[in-house]
């Protein structure tokens, strides 16, 4: 009999894969990646044509050894790892590492682990696609370059073992740009008003919100403003001025894409990318279902496509008509027309079977496996339903010359509601009142609710709200979102408290850097024109050799003159004038993974340290002692009082000397304006330069 070796890159596939297969098929795990370039140096031949010079990673000598083995005595090699560029390149490594040239070798690959598609799959081998694998050597190599062509500049500068990336330093201006938006936000005052009005024979109120007058909408900006129409009105009768009815309909979500579902995962589950990516990949490589064996239940976990095959997607509209009943239906699948940056040759992340529901399987899956699942099931099977539909009332009310509106909107036909709401559903508690509103409904007013406002400044940044950004932006692709966040963290050049991410102090030095020295590397449009320009490697109408050939001089010419500039401004480091308590000496300032620390000159005969608060010379509002700057536990900067804890007064934004002319309170740094801490107060100026 002949003897058949199947390759995959993870043990965890390998139990669910010999499940499939007969008694003939050997299969074995490669670990990941078998070959790459080295870490000692760039690994990269820029005098001979670009050529990568590739190593067999450490750790991963006994498993090649394995493979061999099991290739001798096989008659057939299917080399079934994952089905992106990186799996094709790891196919191709293994090719190279384990001299498959010559021998019957086929690439195989499957967007599910179930039966079907791995049996289907080695109907339809294929040689390796060196397309695929040339544009993920062209990125590797891409950043690469980055990294250790531009890490070295951040520890001479900074001095300690930082790191750039391609990605991962786009995304930290990002998030950069973002603070920066923040902390030069000048609130706005706004006010709104409600009439809450009465019906005859109804106990519930009617809350019409003030819209403006029979010109058009007008904005209430301040007090005085609002006394103005709260006089005009104070004698005015409420109308029934106009009354329509209607319908509307809301379509049904498109299915999962990798960003769509670490953005869902994060707001509806609190889960991290890392955490959300984690939990799809064992979902996909196979789960013990009691009375199934082990099985993968998600399609691959790794995609920009909406795409669903036609059998997955006839099996859901079945499985919806016979639970739910043909109205529930939808008449036609979902389409979302590809823009530039969408690879579509994979499908949309689902179940591999709909009619494996969550609660049948929730046993066999931990708490957060099944919170996943269930979130996937729910996304896909609403994809296939049709609209939603809604019953609109409107109603305009007149007071004098001014105008108020109430609408609201009921659910006529859930459709995929029934499986899958959105954060966005609108309250519907005016609705009943509205049903029996007609032009001649007497109203009489209640009172008049009027209230203070001020506009926010744009959120942080969240991981899904990051996700998202990238992925609009076309920085990054699907695999790259959850490393480069996790990486970020990771270094401490952003910080996560309440879901929301900081920049640190380092992440802002080196962010400064950056975009100082390497202008080109931090801009959004060029990260996201190598994006695009990969994506024509994988097609095959661009050499990667071009790609890179083309990017490294640039870089190269910007990295010299870089080093230059660095040794005109070579630091020194910063004598203070606190005294060490151990040797005498004037303690100086030194750059620590958190950021800047105090340290005795002595090392390492003295190892003393302390913490580093720097004085802004301004004085406290509170106590008179002097403000400094401090970081929170995860690096977030702040101001406070020296004299905490016995002094509580901190501040995010940085005080001045200046005091409010018009309240006497403090005031802070905004951008190129100072404004007053007290929002009441509203003072705000032009900062003297």
């Amino acid at each position: 009999m002949a003897k058949y070796l199947v390759i995959v890159e993870s043990p965890a596939k390998v139990k669910t894969i010999k499940k499939f297969l007969g008694k003939n098929y050997e299969v074995e795990a490669s670990n990941g990646h078998v070959r790459d370039l080295p870490k000692s140096q760039l690994g990269i031949d820029v005098e001979h044509d670009y050529e990568p010079k590739y190593i067999t990673i450490r750790g991963k000598g006994d498993i090649l050894a394995n493979l061999r083995k099991a290739v001798k005595k096989a008659d057939k090699v299917y080399l079934a790892t994952d089905p992106d560029r990186e799996g094709e390149a790891i196919s191709w490594h293994l090719s190279k590492a384990l001299k498959l040239e010559g021998k019957n070798v086929y690439r195989i690959s499957f967007n599910e682990i179930t039966k079907n598609a791995v049996k289907t799959s080695l109907k339809q081998a294929r040689e390796i696609d060196m397309n695929l694998v040339d544009a993920q050597q062209a990125r590797r190599m891409l950043d690469r370059m980055v990294g250790y062509r531009i890490s070295p500049l951040l520890w001479a500068k900074v001095k300690r073992g930082l790191s750039a990336g391609r990605v991962q330093s786009v995304a930290l201006r990002i998030i950069c740009d973002r603070e920066e938006e923040i902390n030069a936000f000048i609130p706005e005052e706004y006010w709104t008003l409600d009439a809450q009005l009465t019906i005859p024979g109804e106990k519930k109120p009617l809350a019409a919100k003030f819209y403006g007058d029979e010109t058009g909408r007008i904005n209430i900006g301040s007090r005085e403003e609002m006394d103005k129409i709260l006089s005009d009105l104070e004698h005015e009768n409420y109308q029934v001025l106009e009354v329509k009815r209607g319908s509307r309909t809301k379509k049904a979500p498109l299915p999962f894409t990798t960003s769509t579902l670490q953005q869902e995962a994060a707001k509806r589950l609190n889960f991290s990318t890392q955490k959300t990516m984690r939990l799809a990949q064992q979902l996909y490589e196979g789960v013990d279902v009691k009375g199934q064996g082990t099985v993968g239940i998600i399609t691959y976990l790794r995609t920009d496509s909406v795409r669903v095959s036609e059998e997955a997607d006839a099996a859901a509209r079945e499985y919806i008509q016979s639970s739910y009943g043909e109205k529930y239906v939808a008449a036609s699948g979902q389409s979302k027309k590809s823009g530039a940056n969408v690879q579509d040759a994979h499908e949309a992340i689902r179940p591999s079977d709909i009619t494996r529901t969550p609660v049948m399987i929730k046993e066999s899956l931990s708490r957060d496996q099944f919170r996943l699942y269930q979130l996937i099931w729910n996304r896909f099977a609403a994809s296939r339903m049709a609209s939603a539909e809604y019953e609109t009332t409107s109603v305009k009310i007149k007071a004098g010359r001014y105008r108020f509106h109430v609408s609201a909107s009921k659910v006529a036909f859930e459709g995929f509601l029934s499986v899958y709401t959105g954060d966005d559903e609108e309250k519907t508690e005016s609705n009943v009142l509205l049903k029996a509103i007609d032009t001649d409904t007497e109203l009489n007013l209640k009172e008049l609710e009027e209230k203070q406002h001020f506009t926010q400044p744009p959120a942080h940044f969240t991981e899904a709200s990051l996700v998202k950004a990238l992925e609009e932006l076309g920085v990054g692709r699907p695999s790259t979102y959850a490393p480069t966040i996790t990486t970020l963290l990771g270094r401490r050049y952003i910080t996560k408290e309440n879901r929301n991410l900081y920049v640190t102090e380092l992440g802002e030095i080196v962010n400064s850097i950056m975009t100082e020295a390497f202008p080109a590397i931090v801009d959004q449009q060029f990260t996201a024109n190598m994006e695009s320009l990969l994506d024509k490697v994988a097609e095959g109408t661009v050499g990667w050799k071009v790609v890179v050939s083309n990017f490294y001089p640039d870089l190269e010419h910007a990295v010299q003159i870089a080093e230059k500039e660095l040794e005109k401004v070579k630091i020194e480091d910063e004598v203070t004038d606190v005294i060490c308590d151990l040797c005498g000496r004037n303690m100086v300032i030194k750059y620590g993974p958190h950021g800047r620390f105090l340290a005795c000159p002595g090392f390492p005969d003295c190892r003393n340290t302390k913490p580093y608060l720097e004085k802004i010379g301004v004085s406290c509002p509170i106590c008179g002692k002097e403000i400094v700057l401090k970081k929170t536990k995860k690096g977030r900067k702040y101001y406070g009082c020296e004299a905490n804890p016995d002094c509580e007064f901190m501040s995010w934004q940085k005080p001045s000397k200046e005091e409010c002319p018009q309240c006497g309170g403090y005031m802070v740094e905004k951008g190129n304006k100072l404004v007053c801490a007290n929002n009441q107060c509203g003072f705000v100026k032009e900062q003297q330069k």
